[in-house]
């Protein structure tokens, strides 16, 4: 199934590796840059890397909506990506006081939110239904990919040069060459219904489609599930768990085996996620994520051995990853009308903004409470995933009536 894909998923795909290894590279060392070396006050750069998330709502609206025009279509929209998130880059890379850091942060957020739409959408008109999960599991391998190696190769440019302004240029420079591989080599495709009267009828049509909205829901959790492994998991392992062998060179060795788990198993679980429907698909992978909590509950509460819990959960927790993406994707196409793929996933997307918005103050929220809070949160996490099964039956329920399984 591989080997049938359109020549253009494959250079999706690398344009894709090259995005996120330049995110790795910025990701996990701008905070330390901006506080450590240039003085910001955590707030402050916790305001401004919020402020990302906060264009990115605007950036991911308009690049749905510009993806299923025939004024801009898919191509313009990520070129116009890529343009505006290098400019982000040029004053990132020279930011000395908070007006550039938080300008930097809030141009690429807007040009990461105009990204995912026409990126996604994309794969949607390059493949064929049965050929979509592995389509949109080779994007996510090129995406864990490239943010494992930014991250690698970025640790050891700093531990080299010790200049992190050099990330920034680096990053920019991806982006430009992410510019001339699409610009030379992906060719523009509009979609084949255009009945609707404007993007904002599109939108209407969109919002008015109840299985999204269930879909919408349970795609929220997964999202949050996510940012929880992300975000509050590494401050979790730090300062509640009785183990020694928790030091912060430890705990980075663990995320980097997440990532490098994700990329080893993302074609393997191909030819499980192949066997299933994308309801199954989806209710695979929250079983997965069930698991993960309560090895992560079990890490927290035990006094031997809990590294080995803790790697056994990262290992885990990135098998649920890379078992939510493909069919989430995929179901997205399936109850997208051709002419509306765009916006259909600009609101997948958004369902990733409200997980992240959700789930780091809720983590920090609880990791406050104390240890007794913080070691049954994992538990409640895991429970919560019943929910979303029932969701997901009851979206199944809902798929059947219009005859979309």
């Amino acid at each position: 199934m591989i080997n049938n894909l359109n020549s253009q998923i494959w250079i999706l795909a690398g344009g894709r590796l090259l995005l996120q290894f330049g995110t790795g590279f910025t990701l996990f060392y701008a905070p330390i840059f901006f506080v450590n070396q240039l003085g910001f006050s955590p707030t402050m750069v916790g305001i401004a890397l919020g402020s990302a998330s906060v264009s990115g709502i605007l950036g991911r609206f308009l690049g749905g909506s510009g993806s299923d025009s025939h004024d801009w279509g898919r191509k313009k929209i990520l070129l116009l990506s890529a343009v505006i998130s290098a400019i982000a880059d040029v004053f990132l890379a020279s930011a000395s006081d908070f007006s550039f850091l938080l300008l930097g942060n809030l141009l690429m957020g807007f040009g990461i939110g105009l990204y995912w739409p026409p990126a996604e959408a994309l794969v949607a008109d390059l493949t064929t239904p049965i050929q979509r999960n592995s389509a949109f599991a080779i994007s996510r391998l090129a995406d864990n990919l490239g943010l494992g190696l930014g991250i690698i190769i970025g640790g050891w440019i700093i531990a080299i040069t010790n200049n992190y302004r050099l990330l920034f240029i680096i990053d920019g420079f991806s982006f430009l060459v992410f510019y001339i591989v699409i610009y030379f080599t992906i060719t523009e495709i509009h979609p084949l219904e255009t009945n609707h009267q404007s993007k904002y009828h599109g939108w209407s049509l969109a919002l008015k489609d109840k299985s999204l909205w269930i879909f919408c829901v349970v795609n929220v959790m997964f999202t949050t599930y996510l940012s929880q492994i992300q975000t509050t998991l590494p401050l979790y392992l730090t300062n509640f768990t009785v183990d020694n062998q928790f030091s912060i060179s430890n705990i980075s060795n663990l995320f980097s085996f997440h990532i490098i788990f994700a990329a080893i198993f993302q074609l393997p679980m191909l030819r499980i996620l192949n066997r299933l429907s994308r309801i199954q698909g989806l209710t695979f992978s929250l079983s997965i994520w069930g698991v993960t909590f309560i090895l992560i509950w079990m890490t927290g509460n035990i006094t031997q051995f809990s590294f080995y819990y803790a790697l056994f959960a990262v290992l885990m927790g990135a098998i649920a990853m890379i078992t939510y993406n493909p069919p989430a994707s995929a179901l997205i196409v399936d109850l997208a009308p051709i002419s509306l793929r765009g916006i259909y996933f600009a609101i997948n997307s958004q369902c990733w903004a409200i997980g992240y918005l959700i789930g780091p103050p809720l983590g920090g929220w609880v990791l406050d409470q104390g240890i007794i809070y913080a070691n049954h949160f994992w538990l409640i996490l895991a429970i919560s995933v019943l929910i979303g099964m029932i969701i997901l039956q009851y979206l199944k329920t809902n798929l059947l009536k219009k005859n979309l399984i």
